[in-house]
């Protein structure tokens, strides 16, 4: 039997992190790769990027492999320039990482020939998965988005407190870009009730401010962003634990693209196959197939199915089907759908091929910077295609198939 009482935390990290920076830097890449390449002409399904970030004091260094019929060099000058300008608007410009003083050196190179064979398409075959690995997808009734609480609510702190900082709002004005958020949700009867510790690290620009001082600016934002009722007197706060905060960002500690594998998911309630997202097109099922799971998890919950999805995706390098697929509803079935039935119906109702996921969920477009920060799961699906993964338009067909 699971625990019906427990506590849980997750931690969530803003686009200042020094890991985010690099996540948004290596998006915006992939981003620029498929605007040009429209710009172009060129078939958008044609795309490779697997592009990683480092960043240090006033240093950003951009690795990877592409693969488009772009000039290189002025593809180097315009990925320069999407880095510096995405580091501007997460709001660098102190002495030791400032989006225009910053050396950018771009190591990208021509995509390996040996991996290139493996995924394009050939006579009598389909494309085939980027490469080999595992997938989940989670979903659960925790949230209106069907997240678990403590990370969508460590995701939302900092998400308020960010857009606090950039419009000049409630004093966040005098923090910096660079911040990390935990919040310990309490669990009764299987529901969250209730949040017993919060933990808030922010950067600070005025080294004068005491971790009172931060609290008195942060903590009326985290009380108005939780559910009503869940801080009681109780709850314990930890704002600025160790205190002064002013060195932040990648001067203060260097950053790499997808060290947030945790953050970027469910925050450890649900398991996760090891893989990164960012810096990835489309035909990576890192990226592709965990976004692909999550949207039928999603799909299995809001159709009444359960109260709880897990589910596991496997592919080969070169082969285009996935190898297996795992249903889990934790004991919180309907009755009307048994995992071993949903296992044999979600592969009917969309085509888990590399191709086919791209192709059902749009993902041939530059709409992945927006991923960066804040989750890459329980967002807002938008017109351009953006987080087309949270979508719950399978619902019907999800109803149909199990009648």
């Amino acid at each position: 039997m699971a625990r019906s009482s427990y506590l849980f935390t997750s931690e969530s990290v803003s686009e200042g992190h020094p890991d985010k920076v690099c996540d948004r830097i290596s998006d915006e890449v992939v981003d620029l790769f498929f605007r040009e390449a429209a710009k172009a002409g060129m078939d958008a399904s044609q795309v490779r990027v697997a592009c990683e970030t480092l960043a240090t004091t006033n240093r950003v260094v951009i690795a990877g492999e592409v693969r488009t019929s772009l000039d290189d060099k002025t593809m180097k000058s315009k990925v320069k320039s999407a880095a510096r300008k995405a580091i501007r608007s997460i709001g660098y410009e102190q002495d030791g990482f400032h989006w225009k003083k910053a050396k950018i050196d771009v190591l990208l190179h021509p995509q390996s020939a040996h991996i290139a064979q493996g995924v394009d398409a050939g006579a009598g075959k389909d494309e085939g998965a980027g490469d080999q690995g595992i997938m989940f997808g989670y979903a659960c009734k925790e949230t209106p988005d069907l997240m678990p609480a403590p990370i969508y609510y460590s995701h939302k702190i900092l998400e308020v407190l960010t857009a606090a900082r950039k419009a000049g709002e409630r004093n966040c004005e005098k923090l910096g870009p660079d911040a990390k958020s935990q919040v310990t949700v309490k669990y009764e009867n299987g529901k969250p009730v209730g949040v017993t510790q919060i933990v808030l690290s922010t950067q600070h620009l005025d080294p004068e401010l005491t971790s009172k001082d931060v609290q008195k600016i942060v903590e009326p934002i985290i009380r108005e962003t939780l559910p009503a009722g869940w801080i009681s007197k109780d709850t314990v706060w930890h704002v600025n634990p160790t205190g002064a905060f002013v060195i932040g960002g990648p001067d203060g500690d260097a950053g790499l693209t997808g060290r947030k594998i945790i953050v970027d998911t469910y925050g450890g309630a649900a398991p996760h196959g090891g893989g990164a997202f960012s810096g990835k097109d489309p035909t990576k099922v890192d990226r592709s197939a965990a976004y692909a799971a999550r949207y039928l998890a999603k799909n299995v919950v809001a159709a009444g199915l359960a109260d709880r999805c897990t589910i596991q995706l496997s592919y080969a390098i070169g082969v285009s089907k996935p190898l297996s697929v795992y249903v889990d509803l934790h004991g919180t079935g309907n009755g009307k759908a048994d995992e071993a039935k949903l296992e044999k119906v979600l592969p009917e109702i969309m085509d888990l091929s590399p191709r086919g996921i791209r192709t059902h969920l749009s993902l041939n477009k530059p709409i992945y910077a927006r991923t960066s920060a804040y989750g890459h799961f329980g967002r807002k699906a938008s017109r351009d295609g953006g987080f087309s993964w949270e979508k719950t338009d399978l619902v019907p067909a999800l109803k149909k198939a199990i009648a």
